[in-house]
């Protein structure tokens, strides 16, 4: 989740926007979530075929942060769409996890729905078992899959810190929870300001940058993959952030 390409920002967030896994201090504050929002109709699950509004709806939010995108995302697509105010919102339940677990204390302290909006700490790229609480969390809701998972500027800090073979791993195991995947990778300019950031404050390079073969447009290269190894099909792109990024619909075929 960088700030990386905002030249103007640069010194303002000295450490905290060096965070080497993107888990920065104070992310909405310079990345507030209307920033995706405005991008996604409130009407996706409408839109997806999900009609029925007593059917229960899981979404996933990968590298939640401190959670405001998680409980914006569900007041975006469970609260807002319903005109009729004697009409009941549609049964639905967030799941929001982040390596950080500073950050997901913040959120777990700060939810403002705690029934239908959840935050754990997992690290789903380095821990084996990872998927296990993501799976846990589905039986308990009796669901196969994840209806919708959000993958917001995640993909760089993964394939950085942890390689090729790890960001691939990491979109297969998505794909594998999820019924439809938005997904937002950054550009290859990320990585390259990412890796001079670190530099500049003297830090240790990532371990991963010189050495990635998987470069270039990341975002195309992700959509090969999980159409090719993962069943999934690139369905809707709903255009670039104002951080030029675009937003990709990947639906399960």
């Amino acid at each position: 989740m960088a700030a990386y390409e905002k030249d103007n920002v640069d010194n303002d967030l000295n450490d905290p926007g060096a965070a080497p896994y993107g888990n920065f201090i104070n992310y909405y504050t310079f990345n507030p979530p209307e920033n995706r929002l405005s991008l996604l109709p409130n009407t996706l699950f409408q839109d997806l075929g999900y009609r029925d509004i007593h059917q229960t709806m899981l979404m996933l939010d990968v590298g939640c942060n401190s959670g405001d995108l998680s409980v914006a995302l569900y007041k975006h697509f469970v609260l807002t769409p319903e005109k009729d105010e004697n009409s009941k919102p549609r049964a639905a339940h967030v799941l929001g996890f982040d390596l950080d677990e500073s950050l997901i204390q913040r959120a777990q302290e700060t939810n403002p729905l705690p029934e239908n909006i959840t935050f754990i700490p997992l690290d789903i790229a380095k821990d084996p078992s990872s998927q296990d609480p993501l799976q846990d969390y589905l039986k308990r809701h009796g669901c196969a899959h994840f209806h919708l998972c959000f993958c917001f500027a995640v993909t760089m800090w993964i394939h950085l810190n942890h390689g090729d073979v790890a960001l691939l791993k990491f979109l297969s195991r998505l794909a594998s929870l999820s019924q439809h995947i938005v997904l937002e990778a950054q550009p290859w300019k990320c990585y390259r300001s990412a890796a001079r950031r670190l530099r500049k404050l003297g830090r240790s390079d990532f371990e991963h940058f010189k050495s990635l073969k998987i470069n270039g447009d990341v975002a195309d290269h992700a959509r090969k993959h999980l159409e090719t190894q993962c069943s999934m099909e690139l369905i809707q792109s709903f255009g670039s952030t104002t951080w030029d990024r675009k937003l990709l619909l990947f639906k399960r075929k």
